[in-house]
């Protein structure tokens, strides 16, 4: 059905199949009106020749048979009439009179019979009839100068012999008279009947042309309607076939395969909008490409935003933004020791399993540093509500792959013992910066910048002072307060700060902690206390009962080296208790 459509005769807009097929059904329902009118009219004409001519022809034809009878009659009277009375000379003429005028009535009756019997003739729509009408005809005009002359002439010898009242003769006369008007009669009666009978059978024929008139209208009209179904059939087909390919197209887009082509199977409208439509779908895959391809150097979400919005990620915004900085403690002088081909493997791996929960938390990793990942999370790819969330969780993740990734170097490296120093440090900052592309007119890097991933680096680097492994700003650890633990760990002025700011660190998933975990935490915090208010010792005390539920403490562990060192050089009067890190 569709490659009919596309032939060249149906190289037509929508609009016009519609309207052809419209005007087609117009002309088809016209000729079979046209049709069944001329029908209609041949019955219609058969039915004036039968009530015009036939119908009137053998009332003629009886009411000649009529007038016959009553001449005979009238005859009779004239007979009855002289015998009773021979000197009634008076009613004897005026029925004279009244036989002659019968004899005329049935002479005219005939002649019109003839009349409208001949008009059948010389117009020749018959019914068949032409061939019985000549025989009626003919038998007609033998009964005039045949049977009919005779009656007359020996009507006119009883009438002369009742005249010179010879009743001897006029009894002779009156029984030639008798069997002259039988014959007449006979005939008349049997021409009548031929003519009822061609009457009758032509009456059943117009019934039959009637039948048929109907039947071929009824024919007509329901071919003319199964011809507009086909044709309706045909079209909507034309339409809708190729606007479900094209539905299913876009629902196929739409659950992201790519890579089938609609055929394109009309040249009308829904032809040219196939063609539009693969020409989109082709631009959807070349534009897939693109971000499979960049999503290996790019993430596919800044790629996607790039081309979306140009100028938007040209022009850059200030929004408030988390950056999260992860480095390997120590990897520096243990991959002086390793091959370049072990380096890479490593590195590789790391990578891959460090990447892993950034992206699984929604996170854009702006760049790999060496062994550092650099990533963010925040408007336009994150809600301002989930950033902070996102990021804490990443860092929990990333720490909790450490394990499997340090038991898979030795399988990686082909040896039994891997003598690699491999432990993360994470920092993790929230609030303003800017973001967008940065760089020179011949390259450009869509990134964050400011004051918070200096930060955040700042708190990566701080993780080596205080021996944890997730520092947070205060904006983080409040933002993030549902589905993290956290603790204070101090009051600190980072390098190219002027105020000092609050840090957190992150040791594990809300309501996730075990006894220990919050042991520790609970004297770490009374020792901060202590420490701050310089009771040196209290706070000694504190950290060291930290220290004795977890031994690996960090933080605990550099406050009594902190608070060792005030021991030899205590701090100003006007101490605020913050430390200042110079160093980044």
């Amino acid at each position: 059905m569709s490659q009919f459509l596309a032939l060249p005769g149906f190289s037509l807009s929508i609009k016009r199949k519609i309207l052809g097929i419209a005007l087609a059904l117009i002309l088809l329902m016209a000729g079979a009106s046209v049709l069944s009118m001329v029908m209609v009219r041949r019955v219609s004409a058969h039915f004036v020749d039968l009530s015009a001519s036939y119908i009137p022809a053998y009332g003629d034809l009886a009411r000649a048979n009529i007038r016959s009878l009553e001449r005979a009659l009238t005859l009779r009277r004239m007979v009855i009439a002289q015998l009773e009375s021979l000197n009634n000379t008076e009613k004897f003429e005026t029925l004279r009179e009244t036989l002659n005028a019968k004899g005329r009535a049935v002479e005219q009756e005939i002649h019109s019979a003839r009349v409208l019997i001949g008009g059948l003739i010389q117009k020749g729509d018959t019914f068949g009839d032409e061939a019985a009408l000549v025989r009626i005809d003919s038998r007609l005009d033998d009964l005039l100068k045949g049977s009919r002359r005779y009656l007359n002439e020996e009507i006119d010898r009883l009438l002369g012999a009742l005249e010179a009242k010879d009743a001897r003769a006029a009894s002779q006369s009156l029984e030639r008279v008798d069997e002259f008007r039988d014959d007449v009669n006979r005939s008349l009666d049997s021409i009548r009947s031929e003519m009822l009978a061609l009457l009758q059978a032509d009456g059943e024929i117009m019934a039959r042309a009637q039948r048929q008139v109907m039947i071929v209208a009824a024919a007509l009209t329901l071919f003319a309607a199964a011809l507009g179904v086909v044709f309706s059939i045909m079209v909507s087909n034309g339409v809708t076939v190729p606007v479900r390919r094209l539905l299913e197209g876009a629902r196929a887009v739409e659950a992201g395969q790519l890579d089938e082509v609609i055929a394109v199977t009309t040249r009308d409208e829904i032809g040219y909008l196939t063609a539009a439509f693969n020409r989109m779908v082709e631009q959807l895959r070349l534009k897939k490409r693109i971000l499979d391809t960049f999503g290996k150097y790019i993430d596919p979400r800044v790629v996607q935003d790039l081309i979306d919005a140009p100028m938007l990620a040209a022009e850059g915004h200030r929004r408030v933004m988390t950056v999260l900085f992860c480095d390997v403690a120590g990897f520096t002088t243990t991959s002086e020791r390793m091959t370049p081909q072990g380096l890479v493997k490593i590195l590789n791996q790391y990578l891959s399993t460090m990447s892993a929960p950034v992206r699984d938390n929604e996170g854009i990793i702006d760049k790999y540093i060496g062994d550092a990942i650099m990533a963010y999370w925040g408007p336009p790819f994150n809600k301002d509500s989930e950033q902070t969330r996102l990021a804490s969780l990443a860092a929990l993740d990333m720490v909790a792959r450490l394990e499997s990734l340090r038991n898979s170097f030795p399988e990686l490296l082909g040896i039994r013992n891997a003598p690699i120093s491999f432990d993360l440090r994470i920092g993790v900052a929230t609030g303003e910066a800017v973001v967008g592309s940065i760089g020179s007119e011949h390259m450009m890097n869509y990134t964050v910048v400011g004051d918070t991933p200096n930060f955040a680096a700042r708190l990566e680097s701080a993780n080596k002072i205080y021996g944890s492994r997730i520092l947070v700003s205060e904006a983080t650890a409040l933002g993030a307060a549902d589905v993290v633990e956290t603790r204070e760990i101090d009051l600190v002025a980072m390098a190219g700060q002027s105020e000092p700011e609050r840090i957190y660190e992150i040791i594990g998933r809300k309501n996730q902690l075990t006894v220990e975990q919050g042991a520790a935490r609970s004297h770490f915090a009374e020792g901060l206390a202590a420490y701050r208010a310089r009771s040196w010792d209290d706070a000694r005390r504190a950290f060291s009962q930290a220290l004795e539920i977890v031994p690996n403490d960090g933080p605990s562990r550099a406050f009594i080296a902190r608070i060792d060192g005030f021991a030899a050089a205590p701090p100003a009067l006007d101490w605020d208790g913050s430390w200042r890190l110079d160093q980044k």
